[in-house]
Protein backbone atom coordinates (compact mmCIF):
# COMPACT_ATOMS: atom_id res chain seq x y z
CA UNK A 1 0.00 0.00 0.00
CA UNK A 2 1.33 3.08 -1.20
CA UNK A 3 1.29 5.62 1.81
CA UNK A 4 2.64 8.79 -0.41
CA UNK A 5 0.24 8.64 -3.54
CA UNK A 6 -1.95 11.83 -4.20
CA UNK A 7 -4.14 13.07 -6.64
CA UNK A 8 -4.67 11.63 -9.03
CA UNK A 9 -5.50 8.38 -7.29
CA UNK A 10 -4.89 5.22 -9.45
CA UNK A 11 -6.74 1.46 -8.96
CA UNK A 12 -3.89 -0.41 -6.73
CA UNK A 13 -2.87 -3.76 -8.98
CA UNK A 14 -4.31 -6.87 -6.97
CA UNK A 15 -1.66 -8.57 -5.14
CA UNK A 16 -2.49 -11.79 -7.00
CA UNK A 17 -3.74 -12.88 -10.35
CA UNK A 18 -7.63 -12.31 -10.31
CA UNK A 19 -7.98 -16.46 -10.29
CA UNK A 20 -5.68 -17.35 -7.36
CA UNK A 21 -8.22 -17.23 -4.33
CA UNK A 22 -10.72 -19.77 -6.30
CA UNK A 23 -12.95 -21.61 -5.59
CA UNK A 24 -13.09 -19.80 -2.37
CA UNK A 25 -13.57 -16.28 -4.24
CA UNK A 26 -14.18 -16.91 -7.90
CA UNK A 27 -12.32 -14.64 -10.28
CA UNK A 28 -15.92 -13.52 -10.90
CA UNK A 29 -16.39 -11.96 -7.89
CA UNK A 30 -12.82 -10.66 -7.66
CA UNK A 31 -13.27 -9.09 -11.02
CA UNK A 32 -15.91 -7.25 -10.53
CA UNK A 33 -15.25 -6.22 -6.88
CA UNK A 34 -12.38 -4.75 -7.69
CA UNK A 35 -12.42 -3.52 -11.42
CA UNK A 36 -16.30 -1.89 -10.79
CA UNK A 37 -16.61 -1.18 -7.09
CA UNK A 38 -13.50 -0.40 -6.18
CA UNK A 39 -12.62 1.80 -9.31
CA UNK A 40 -15.69 3.30 -8.63
CA UNK A 41 -14.78 4.71 -5.42
CA UNK A 42 -11.14 5.69 -7.20
CA UNK A 43 -12.83 7.34 -9.86
CA UNK A 44 -15.51 9.05 -7.72
CA UNK A 45 -12.45 10.20 -5.07
CA UNK A 46 -10.28 11.35 -8.05
CA UNK A 47 -13.81 13.74 -9.16
CA UNK A 48 -14.41 14.89 -5.64
CA UNK A 49 -10.88 16.95 -5.08
CA UNK A 50 -10.22 18.17 -8.69
CA UNK A 51 -9.13 21.76 -8.06
CA UNK A 52 -9.45 21.52 -4.33
CA UNK A 53 -6.84 21.63 -1.48
CA UNK A 54 -7.46 17.69 -0.95
CA UNK A 55 -5.75 17.21 -4.02
CA UNK A 56 -2.29 17.53 -2.63
CA UNK A 57 -3.15 15.65 0.55
CA UNK A 58 -2.45 11.56 0.86
CA UNK A 59 -4.93 9.07 1.28
CA UNK A 60 -4.59 8.61 4.20
CA UNK A 61 -4.85 12.84 5.06
CA UNK A 62 -7.73 12.61 3.15
CA UNK A 63 -9.84 10.60 5.30
CA UNK A 64 -8.65 11.92 8.93
CA UNK A 65 -9.63 15.24 7.98
CA UNK A 66 -12.88 14.52 6.44
CA UNK A 67 -13.69 11.81 8.92
CA UNK A 68 -17.18 13.65 10.89
CA UNK A 69 -17.57 16.32 8.54
CA UNK A 70 -20.99 15.84 7.01
CA UNK A 71 -20.02 18.39 4.76
CA UNK A 72 -17.27 16.33 2.98
CA UNK A 73 -18.82 13.33 3.64
CA UNK A 74 -18.78 11.70 0.28
CA UNK A 75 -15.26 12.39 0.24
CA UNK A 76 -14.45 10.76 3.30
CA UNK A 77 -16.90 7.45 1.75
CA UNK A 78 -15.13 7.33 -1.19
CA UNK A 79 -11.43 8.08 0.12
CA UNK A 80 -11.89 5.68 3.10
CA UNK A 81 -13.40 2.73 0.95
CA UNK A 82 -10.82 3.23 -1.44
CA UNK A 83 -8.14 2.36 1.43
CA UNK A 84 -10.29 -0.24 2.94
CA UNK A 85 -10.55 -2.36 -0.45
CA UNK A 86 -6.62 -2.00 -1.17
CA UNK A 87 -6.38 -3.11 2.67
CA UNK A 88 -8.45 -6.01 2.06
CA UNK A 89 -7.13 -7.10 -1.02
CA UNK A 90 -3.70 -7.88 1.18
CA UNK A 91 -5.55 -9.31 3.86
CA UNK A 92 -5.80 -12.20 1.49
CA UNK A 93 -3.80 -14.60 -0.18
CA UNK A 94 -3.44 -17.87 -2.23
CA UNK A 95 -3.34 -20.65 0.24
CA UNK A 96 -4.14 -18.62 3.47
CA UNK A 97 -6.00 -19.25 6.82
CA UNK A 98 -5.69 -21.02 9.87
CA UNK A 99 -4.22 -19.64 12.95
CA UNK A 100 -1.19 -17.19 12.90
CA UNK A 101 2.20 -17.78 14.26
CA UNK A 102 4.59 -16.21 16.36
CA UNK A 103 4.09 -12.57 18.40
CA UNK A 104 0.89 -12.11 16.56
CA UNK A 105 -0.27 -15.93 17.58
CA UNK A 106 1.06 -15.26 21.27
CA UNK A 107 -0.69 -11.81 21.45
CA UNK A 108 -4.39 -13.15 20.90
CA UNK A 109 -3.43 -15.85 23.34
CA UNK A 110 -3.57 -12.99 25.52
CA UNK A 111 -6.34 -10.62 24.52
CA UNK A 112 -8.73 -13.72 24.02
CA UNK A 113 -6.90 -16.54 25.71
CA UNK A 114 -6.65 -18.80 22.17
CA UNK A 115 -6.95 -18.24 18.51
CA UNK A 116 -10.67 -20.29 18.69
CA UNK A 117 -11.75 -17.56 21.06
CA UNK A 118 -10.47 -15.16 18.31
CA UNK A 119 -12.02 -16.73 15.56
CA UNK A 120 -15.33 -17.40 17.17
CA UNK A 121 -15.29 -13.22 17.97
CA UNK A 122 -14.26 -12.45 14.37
CA UNK A 123 -17.16 -14.17 12.88
CA UNK A 124 -19.53 -13.07 15.21
CA UNK A 125 -18.60 -9.26 14.33
CA UNK A 126 -18.67 -10.04 10.80
CA UNK A 127 -22.01 -12.29 10.99
CA UNK A 128 -23.83 -9.47 13.04
CA UNK A 129 -22.95 -6.17 10.79
CA UNK A 130 -26.47 -5.89 9.78
CA UNK A 131 -26.33 -4.41 6.53
CA UNK A 132 -22.92 -3.63 4.58
CA UNK A 133 -19.60 -2.89 6.34
CA UNK A 134 -16.41 -4.47 7.84
CA UNK A 135 -15.27 -6.48 10.96
CA UNK A 136 -11.68 -5.74 11.79
CA UNK A 137 -9.08 -7.06 14.25
CA UNK A 138 -6.97 -3.94 15.37
CA UNK A 139 -4.40 -3.17 17.41
CA UNK A 140 -6.22 -0.48 20.37
CA UNK A 141 -3.06 2.00 20.63
CA UNK A 142 -4.75 3.52 24.39
CA UNK A 143 -5.30 0.00 26.08
CA UNK A 144 -2.26 -1.55 24.46
CA UNK A 145 -4.30 -5.45 23.36
CA UNK A 146 -5.97 -6.38 20.59
CA UNK A 147 -9.21 -6.23 19.88
CA UNK A 148 -12.52 -7.05 17.00
CA UNK A 149 -14.33 -4.50 15.82
CA UNK A 150 -17.09 -4.01 13.19
CA UNK A 151 -17.69 -1.16 11.26
CA UNK A 152 -20.64 0.17 8.60
CA UNK A 153 -20.09 1.27 5.54
CA UNK A 154 -16.91 3.25 4.75
CA UNK A 155 -15.65 3.49 8.48
CA UNK A 156 -12.40 2.14 9.50
CA UNK A 157 -10.29 1.72 12.59
CA UNK A 158 -7.92 5.02 11.38
CA UNK A 159 -10.10 7.07 12.75
CA UNK A 160 -10.95 6.05 16.20
CA UNK A 161 -6.99 5.86 16.86
CA UNK A 162 -6.88 2.13 15.80
CA UNK A 163 -4.59 0.02 13.82
CA UNK A 164 -5.94 -2.19 11.73
CA UNK A 165 -4.25 -5.82 11.17
CA UNK A 166 -6.93 -7.18 9.48
CA UNK A 167 -10.39 -6.85 7.91
CA UNK A 168 -12.99 -8.85 6.02
CA UNK A 169 -15.49 -6.82 3.62
CA UNK A 170 -19.03 -7.99 4.50
CA UNK A 171 -20.99 -5.60 1.39
CA UNK A 172 -22.76 -8.36 -0.22
CA UNK A 173 -20.61 -7.15 -3.49
CA UNK A 174 -17.57 -9.15 -1.96
CA UNK A 175 -19.58 -12.75 -2.08
CA UNK A 176 -22.84 -12.38 -3.41
CA UNK A 177 -21.89 -14.33 -6.64
CA UNK A 178 -20.61 -16.62 -5.32
CA UNK A 179 -22.58 -17.30 -1.68
CA UNK A 180 -25.57 -15.63 -2.21
CA UNK A 181 -27.15 -14.61 1.00
CA UNK A 182 -24.74 -17.51 2.87
CA UNK A 183 -22.61 -14.80 4.83
CA UNK A 184 -21.50 -17.17 7.06
CA UNK A 185 -19.93 -19.80 4.71
CA UNK A 186 -18.14 -16.78 3.12
CA UNK A 187 -16.79 -15.91 6.73
CA UNK A 188 -15.51 -19.25 7.25
CA UNK A 189 -14.14 -20.14 3.98
CA UNK A 190 -12.05 -16.95 4.43
CA UNK A 191 -10.90 -17.90 7.84
CA UNK A 192 -9.95 -21.36 6.74
CA UNK A 193 -8.55 -20.65 3.40
CA UNK A 194 -7.48 -17.12 2.99
CA UNK A 195 -6.64 -14.77 5.60
CA UNK A 196 -2.79 -13.61 5.26
CA UNK A 197 -1.51 -13.69 8.37
CA UNK A 198 2.05 -12.80 7.35
CA UNK A 199 0.27 -9.37 6.12
CA UNK A 200 -1.13 -8.62 9.34
CA UNK A 201 1.98 -9.94 11.32
CA UNK A 202 3.95 -7.38 9.62
CA UNK A 203 1.90 -4.76 10.60
CA UNK A 204 1.67 -5.89 14.24
CA UNK A 205 5.28 -5.76 14.39
CA UNK A 206 5.26 -1.96 13.53
CA UNK A 207 3.30 -1.38 16.63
Amino acid sequence: MNKEEKYPFKLSDLPYAKNALEPTISANTLSFHHEKHHQTYVTNLNNLIKDRHFSSLSLEEIIKETANEIAEIAIFNNAAQVWNHTFYWHCMRQGGGGAPTGNLLRQIERDFDNYDNFRAEFSRAALSRFGSGWAWLIWDKDQRRLLVTKTGNADLPMVHGQVALLTIDVWEHAYYLDYQNRRVDYITAFLDHLVNWQFAEEIFARC
